[in-house]
């Protein structure tokens, strides 16, 4: 909408002035202090609940990683599936803190967490993680919340994921060419469970090859 800033003569001439300049002006996302969720960095980017919007407790040691990573490793929490955004937030909490207080750790293990078609920041990007003992200097971790040996991941779920790496790539925090793995192919356990990695198996960026 272009607009002629004409000299303000009367009220009705300066109400259209200022109703003019607001249609015209560039559009602004403002920041949100009510919980809900942040916008994103980049256009590709899931919806993404920080740290500060779970109310995540400090973490006692920070290690970087140098950036871009080359490897991705999907995780599950083997636990229950949350179903809202404040159940989720809750259920990060309390993996923040049996993380610190029983593993002793610095902080969550996981660089983000999905659940409820969000991802919720763990420790973020270009950070070291503690989801998988050897791998965790060279790898983003990111947990599906839930149980996924029970129950299928949800299409929104692995969408919310596909937006997530590719989210990485667009910030320079991921290579164009990185390599996804489930957690079982690097150590043995079930995470991130199989009906869940049925499905990473379908990813253009699956790897069959050796870490």
């Amino acid at each position: 909408m272009v607009c002629q800033c004409l000299p303000a003569r009367s009220h009705t001439q300066l109400l259209l002035l200022v109703l003019c300049f607001l249609l015209a002006a560039p559009h602004v996302v403002w920041a949100q202090d009510d919980g809900s969720p942040a916008p994103a960095e980049a256009a590709a980017c899931p919806t993404i609940v920080r740290r500060a919007q779970w109310a995540a407790a400090k973490s006692t040691n920070v290690t970087y990683q140098l950036k871009p990573v080359a490897n991705v490793i999907v995780h599950h929490t083997a636990g229950e599936r949350c179903t809202t955004v404040p159940s989720c937030k809750e259920m990060v909490r309390n993996i923040q803190t049996f993380h610190q207080t029983q593993n002793g750790w610095s902080d969550i293990g996981y660089n983000f967490l999905i659940g409820n078609m969000h991802a919720y920041e763990g420790i973020g990007w270009h950070r070291t993680g503690a989801h998988l003992r050897g791998f965790n200097d060279k790898s983003i971790g990111v947990a599906f919340i839930g149980n996924f040996d029970q129950e299928r991941p949800s299409a929104r779920s692995l969408d919310t994921l596909a937006r997530l790496l590719q989210c990485g790539v667009e910030l320079g925090e991921l290579t164009d060419d990185y390599r996804l793995y489930g957690a079982q192919q690097l150590q043995s356990t079930n995470s991130p469970g199989r009906l869940l990695y049925a499905k990473l198996r379908e990813f253009d960026h699956w790897s069959q090859e050796e870490f």
